[in-house]
């Protein structure tokens, strides 16, 4: 197997060498792009990602991260929009639910993901 990694742009799909690859990434100060996240969209977040299987293939609603994350509606959903704003962490769809929270999705796509404890989910 070589070892490479496929970059798609626009319809076309090319090899670059896995080491190109992880040097140009390495370059990548994620310290800058992460800082506007406090510890509550850390754990909004977290929350998402960590229940988001837990939910029965379902997208998770504003009230279940209120719920459990114990922060107020208003501060989560300004969360949530800074988290698909600034850095698309996660996606709501057209009932404000998070169907995507990275990595994971309720979206049906084709990497199915079963996980050990039974959950089944698809990957973003």
């Amino acid at each position: 197997m070589k070892n490479t990694v496929l970059l798609g742009r626009g319809k076309s799909i090319r090899e670059v060498p896995a080491d190109d690859w992880l040097r140009a990434h390495e370059q990548i100060d994620m310290t800058e792009r992460l800082s506007f996240m406090t510890s509550e969209h850390h754990r909004v977040r977290n929350t998402a990602v960590r229940n988001l299987p837990l939910n029965g293939g379902k997208p998770l609603a504003l009230a279940d991260l209120v719920d459990k994350t114990g922060l107020e509606r208003s501060r989560v959903e300004t969360i949530l929009e800074e988290l698909e704003r600034k850095l698309f962490f996660l996606v709501r769809n057209d009932a404000g639910e998070v169907s995507w929270a990275y990595p994971l999705t309720t979206d049906r796509t084709p990497h199915r993901l079963h996980f050990s404890t039974g959950e089944r989910l698809f990957g973003a």
